[in-house]
């Protein structure tokens, strides 16, 4: 439990809040994530939480949280919780559906896609404030020199696929992505681009020897 130095008899204390009041990243009306920390509700201990909603193929980019370890709880819909980890270097998947979870330890590399319409997460965070380093901000502050002296890789190439990664993502494909994986009269079809996205990042485990596959129950 937190050691806690509220003064509970001050007229400031605060024991509900409403989440909606504080939004913490909209892309559109199905995609977007309210959070709460101890910023908003001043009686909370060491625990936060950001309220998330999603449609399908829609990703909470890759990040880490520093401070943190976080829950994920599922109410509607169904997510990917994938995660990274570091000490046997395995890529792990989760597919969880309402009433179930999936936690992923603090600092570890991880990220969520929605696989249907309507999903809705609750992520719970043993910290106050979580702290958040997203993958978008590493690639675009990471000089392109770096990345390609450091992996051998083609600096203009580098620099050519970052590019358009101007700003933080947090839910992503942005609105302004041109790209689209399914060519032809397919990439009109949101449908078919979107189961498109459920087989590339879910079913095509092949690609990944080290990963597995179950959800938490």
């Amino acid at each position: 439990m937190a050691v806690s130095y509220m003064d509970f008899t001050s007229p400031n204390v605060q024991f509900t809040y409403d989440l909606r009041n504080n939004p913490f990243f909209i892309k559109d009306d199905q995609n977007y994530i309210n959070s709460l920390s101890v910023y908003q509700l001043n009686t909370l201990g060491n625990v936060s939480m950001l309220d998330i909603y999603l449609s399908t193929s829609n990703v909470v980019e890759p990040h880490i949280h520093q401070n943190a370890s976080e829950l994920i709880y599922c109410i509607t819909g169904e997510v990917l919780v994938a995660l990274i980890n570091p000490f046997t270097k395995e890529l792990l998947q989760f597919q969880i559906q309402p009433g179930q979870v999936a936690n992923v330890p603090q600092g570890w590399w991880h990220y969520e896609i929605a696989l249907v319409d309507n999903t809705h997460l609750i992520a719970i965070f043993d910290a106050p404030v979580p702290e958040l380093i997203t993958g978008s901000d590493i690639l675009r502050l990471t000089p392109a020199n770096v990345w390609a002296h450091t992996y051998c890789l083609d600096e203009s190439k580098v620099r050519d696929t970052f590019a358009p990664i101007t700003e933080t993502v947090i839910i992503g494909p942005p609105n302004s992505c041109q790209y689209r994986p399914v060519q032809g009269n397919a990439g009109n079809d949101q449908a078919t681009m979107n189961q498109a996205t459920y087989n590339q990042v879910y079913h095509n485990q092949a690609n990944y020897p080290h990963t597995h596959n179950q959800a938490y129950f």
